[in-house]
């Protein structure tokens, strides 16, 4: 009996404890909201950080080919300068008073920030769409705004880069002296957020390389020649003069090259509000065609 006692305790102090129930056991509810992810995070104005992530994302895109993007425009470049000084050489000419290579620099140095913060912003957009990478920067918390600004910055930032590395290249041919430091940065910034807006707008309405191709070609590139870029416009035929009054381009190449030599062809008062004004009506309409996801959201 002790023994069958003592057997019964040993069992009873081996055995695992009872298990009792939940008292309060978890509905189907509560298991989905275990399940459930992290809510995500919540940005209250502008999100900096998505911003400026793609802004160095189009810089580091740039720069990391910089043979072909800041080496290549300065060497087109310093040829146009070295083909215009030898050729002129002999008769050395003035143009309004002003030695040619000095007049001509400036506009070169435009027509280089123009064509490349242009090409910039419209071939990282073609290239997304055609490469199907148009979700890296469309699923990331970026609002319209913050993307239209990172890919016109980082086209502007190009632009600048490259007119500042050809204004170092073609001084020991010019020697230009900077007259208005103002004017010099205003034009040249405007004129790089201007192209880049409208080579963001190219690149959502683009659908192959071959689109950006003809607005560079029959675009981009007869606005620019047509616009003082070698001569004052005051040599042109008066049907050609009266279009300039309307090219952008002529203003911000005049303004521009006020800031250089101090003489101007055009207003300058009618030049900067119409650039700025530009500027303001081509960077609010590619956030709304961003925005619309027009050509860039299936």
């Amino acid at each position: 009996m002790r023994t069958h006692i003592g057997g019964m305790a040993d069992l009873i102090a081996t055995s695992p404890a009872p298990i009792t129930p939940d008292p309060a056991p978890r509905t189907r509810g509560d298991a989905r909201a275990i399940a459930s992810p992290p809510a995500p995070r919540v940005y209250h104005g502008i999100n900096w950080t998505g911003l400026q992530t793609l802004y160095l994302k189009e810089v580091r895109r740039f720069w990391k080919v910089g043979l072909q993007t800041i080496a290549a425009p300065v060497v087109t470049t310093l040829l146009y300068m070295m083909v215009f000084v030898v050729a002129m050489r002999s008769a050395n000419p003035t143009v309004e008073g002003v030695p040619f290579a000095q007049f001509v620099a400036p506009g070169l140095i435009m027509m280089a920030i123009l064509t490349n913060a242009f090409a910039n912003s419209s071939s990282s957009l073609i290239q997304a769409k055609i490469m199907g990478t148009a979700p890296d920067f469309l699923t990331p918390p970026l609002s319209p705004f913050e993307l239209a600004a990172a890919f016109s910055l980082g086209a502007a930032t190009r632009g600048m880069a490259v007119g500042l590395v050809t204004a170092l290249s073609v001084w020991p041919f010019a020697h230009s002296t900077i007259f208005s430091l103002a004017a010099v940065l205003y034009y040249a910034l405007a004129a790089s957020l201007i192209m880049a807006f409208v080579g963001v707008l190219t690149g959502l309405w683009a659908e192959k390389f071959d689109h950006l191709a003809a607005v560079t070609t029959f675009i981009v590139t007869p606005l620019t020649f047509l616009s003082g870029t070698f001569y004052t416009i005051h040599r042109l035929p008066a049907f050609a003069q009266s279009f300039a009054a309307f090219n952008p381009f002529f203003y911000l190449i005049d303004g521009f090259r006020y800031g250089f030599v101090g003489h101007a062809d055009g207003s300058l008062a009618i030049g900067a509000a119409y650039t700025g004004a530009l500027t303001l009506g081509l960077g609010v309409g590619s956030w709304a065609v961003i925005r619309s996801g027009w050509r860039l959201k299936s």
